[in-house]
């Protein structure tokens, strides 16, 4: 007998999806959202599984799928075992709880995720319902709401992340030094056939995540062969990042649909350009782009010029919540447009910072230096933070040339002055600060200390976004 016809889980095409997505984001009251949210899942018969996410210390994606009325029920008491999760709890102190956000939730295309799955991302807290020190989405969630009650402050963030689509399924975990990857498309920047498979590729993955409510701007072929690029629209910073996570979930599905491979690696081959997660970020205040000024430099504002000196200032320190992996270091080659040059500029690419051509509504800072692998919920935390409250540097004296400084070349050079940083220790906190680096220290101990002209084995196959587990338990 074929079961499938005994089922009647939820698919709904994607007009209806978007539609359904795009009423969801407008709920922004977490009380509100709760409500209509829980109604509608309990109405909803054909609804079998509830997919609930998290972030760990690296901004890898965990899932825990819940069945509908099993999560309904238990929804003051989500738990899970935190001493499996990297950066989280030692095994005395293993349980942590699992608050839903309940504006995070997403209706899921089902050609992707299977039928009958909706998505909520929740923040952690310890067994006393305090907040999780190494959650760094449920602290970003916390920054911008104290900013907004502060000094009505929203910020608002578009990230432009690229990637790599390479020939064959799980190709990072099959990765050969002397072979390297084998690419799927000889185009460049915005160069690509109307069927080849790196559009039929964006195509797909634009598709779903339009329904998925990202409000999409723009996809293109980028400048490297087999590099894309899908942009979506500003929105609050929480639900950006949260967007960029689903995102390279989708992109991985798509792609492993298509038997292929889409790889979040900085720098896959040395010998093309490399892949960033530029960071477009903006303050507002009163509904008001606080970082416009018509007659500021560059239309920008004197307090978003300041927010630029501060994280500029910044720098080094900041380098390994941009760069957090081994091959991220390759990326920043002045070769390729890399930006490794700590500086601002409205035009040169090699500047960490740039500030685009705009107007009031969209005037900006664009952090270019940011990696694709990063954990975007430290990343923005750490670039906010620094920014808005952070101690302005000196400024150099009028006759003295300034100096040009470079970001570190090495993780182990980073990790090094992340170590070493009080301003770290501040901003992040004695204990987190500590998981973090050990983490990274581990991972650059496997890998050799100079970069050398070859892209390694270990710097792709314990690449904390290798999608396989199995490797993962060789640490």
């Amino acid at each position: 007998m074929n079961t499938t016809t005994l089922k009647n889980f939820l698919e709904l095409t994607y007009e209806e999806l978007e539609d359904m997505n795009l009423k969801a984001r407008a709920l922004t009251d977490p009380a509100k959202a709760e409500t209509a949210h829980v109604k509608y899942l309990s109405a909803e018969k054909r609804i079998k599984a509830v997919t609930v996410c998290f972030s760990d210390i690296e901004g890898r994606l965990h899932m825990l799928d819940y069945n509908k009325q099993f999560f309904l029920d238990s929804l003051s008491n989500l738990t899970f075992d935190g001493s499996s999760i990297r950066g989280f709890s030692q095994l005395h102190e293993s349980d942590l709880r699992l608050v839903v956000d309940w504006t995070s939730i997403t209706f899921l295309p089902s050609d992707i995720f299977g039928p009958g799955k909706v998505l909520v991302f929740a923040n952690i807290c310890s067994r006393d319902l305090s907040a999780y020190e190494s959650d760094f989405r449920g602290r970003l969630q916390q920054y911008a709401a104290a900013i907004k009650k502060k000094d009505g402050l929203a910020a608002y963030m578009a990230p432009e992340i690229e990637g790599f689509l390479m020939e064959g399924v799980d190709a990072e975990q099959k990765f050969d030094s002397n072979i390297g990857f084998s690419l799927t498309s000889t185009g460049g920047y915005y160069h690509s056939l109307p069927l080849d498979v790196l559009r039929q590729f964006i195509d797909r993955t634009a598709e779903a995540i339009r329904a998925m409510g990202f409000k999409n701007e723009k996809d293109h072929a980028e400048v490297a062969p087999s590099q894309f690029e899908i942009n979506f629209s500003y929105t609050d910073v929480v639900r950006a990042c949260d967007q960029i996570l689903i995102y390279k979930l989708v992109c991985r599905q798509v792609a492993e649909q298509m038997g292929m491979t889409a790889t979040f690696l900085p720098k896959p081959r040395q010998n093309i350009n490399g892949c960033g997660m530029h960071t477009n970020l903006s303050l507002s205040k009163n509904g008001k782009n606080i970082f416009y000024d018509a007659k500021g430099n560059d239309g920008l504002s004197k307090i978003g010029w300041d927010f630029v000196g501060r994280v500029l200032n910044r720098a080094p320190e900041l380098c390994l919540t941009f760069n957090s992996s081994v091959n991220a270091y390759r990326r920043l080659d002045p070769n390729f447009e890399a930006p490794n040059q700590i500086k601002v500029s409205g035009s040169d690419r090699g500047s960490m910072i740039r500030i685009p051509l705009a107007n009031e509504k969209t005037a900006r800072i664009e952090v270019r230096s940011v990696a694709p692998d990063s954990n975007p919920y430290l990343a923005l935390y750490a670039i906010l933070k620094t920014g808005i409250e952070d101690v302005s540097p000196k400024d150099e004296k009028a006759d003295k040339r300034p100096r040009l400084r470079f970001l570190p070349g090495t993780i182990g050079d980073s990790i090094r002055i992340f170590k070493a940083s009080d301003y770290m220790t501040t901003l992040l906190g004695e204990s987190a600060k500590g998981k973090y680096v050990d983490w990274k220290v581990e991972v650059a101990n496997r890998n050799p200390r100079e970069l050398g002209t070859k892209v390694k084995g270990a710097e792709v196959l314990y690449h904390h976004e290798v999608t396989n587990q199995y490797l993962w338990n060789q640490f």
